[in-house]
């Protein structure tokens, strides 16, 4: 089987394939490394004031409950309700927006026109097959404030069994950032903390400069 024949099959595939019926050992292993463990690289990124934050493929909200505790409003997107469930009783004790919503439309918060300060995406990227990569960033951009940063992480290494991943470079993916208006205001490599053999990660930090208006909010034609 050829690797253009294997693209095709995993974009025929959904985004959350695979995660909604392991939601539960997903959300120990999740829960099992702590966000500045996690973030170590990226953050200084963040924002040291309480400010709105997006965070996208929040799945058992780890990440979203950290970043509530330190004072910021924190939306979830999730679009797998199994995960929905269990970051809403795991983390009952932080103030969390919780949305079903996913790139890479985000049609709920689209909708709506929301704007956030910071938009996180953690292991989400690799979900979306080129042409949706596109569209994804173009929309992440339009639910930026100005001066607003997007902090992503890019998965390399082998695709679990039953799940819909594709190679993403920081190369492309600096591309499509620039492409949109968006500076890289920070790259960095790690290993995989929870130390999966073969599994490495890239971390991006990029910025809507301040002076730069967001631009309006793309409809589908």
């Amino acid at each position: 089987m050829n690797s253009e024949t294997v693209s095709e099959q995993l974009s025929a595939m959904a985004s959350t394939a695979g995660y909604g019926e392991a939601a539960e050992a997903l959300a120990e292993q999740y829960e099992s490394v702590t966000f500045a463990d996690v973030h170590r690289e990226v953050l200084h990124l963040f924002p040291s004031q309480p400010s709105s934050v997006l965070d996208v493929g929040a799945g058992s909200g780890r990440d979203a409950a950290a970043l509530a505790a330190r004072g910021h409003r924190v939306v979830a997107a999730e679009p797998t309700a199994e995960l929905r469930a269990l970051g809403r009783r795991l983390h009952a004790d932080q103030e969390i927006e919780w949305v079903e919503d996913a790139l890479p439309e985000l049609p709920e918060l689209t909708a709506q026109e929301r704007r956030f300060d910071l938009i996180l995406l953690t292991a989400v990227w690799m979900h979306l097959d080129e042409r949706q990569r596109a569209s994804a960033m173009a929309r992440l951009v339009g639910l930026l404030e100005s001066g607003g940063r997007v902090v992503l992480s890019l998965r390399h290494g082998p695709v679990p069994a039953g799940r819909r991943m594709f190679p993403v470079s920081a190369e492309e993916t600096i591309g499509l950032a620039q492409s949109c208006g968006l500076d890289v205001v920070h790259q960095a490599q790690r290993e995989d903390p929870h130390g999966r053999p073969g599994v490495a990660w890239t971390y991006l930090g990029l910025q809507l400069d301040a002076g730069r208006e967001p631009p309006g909010i793309i409809t589908r034609q």
